[in-house]
């Protein structure tokens, strides 16, 4: 295996992954079940303390 063959692979595997990881965590932002935190979260600067 030369470097090329391998850079090319590393690289490849690497945008798989963190396009796995990004997948992931716009599926979890999107949950139905999260809408009651992000609406919390939302409304944070307009409560008065």
């Amino acid at each position: 295996m030369t470097y090329d063959s391998m850079r090319e692979f590393v690289a490849g595997f690497g945008s798989l992954y963190f396009g796995a990881i990004f997948t992931i965590a716009v599926v979890y932002a999107l949950l139905p079940s999260r809408r009651k935190t992000y609406e919390d979260a939302a409304q944070i600067p307009l409560r008065e303390d």
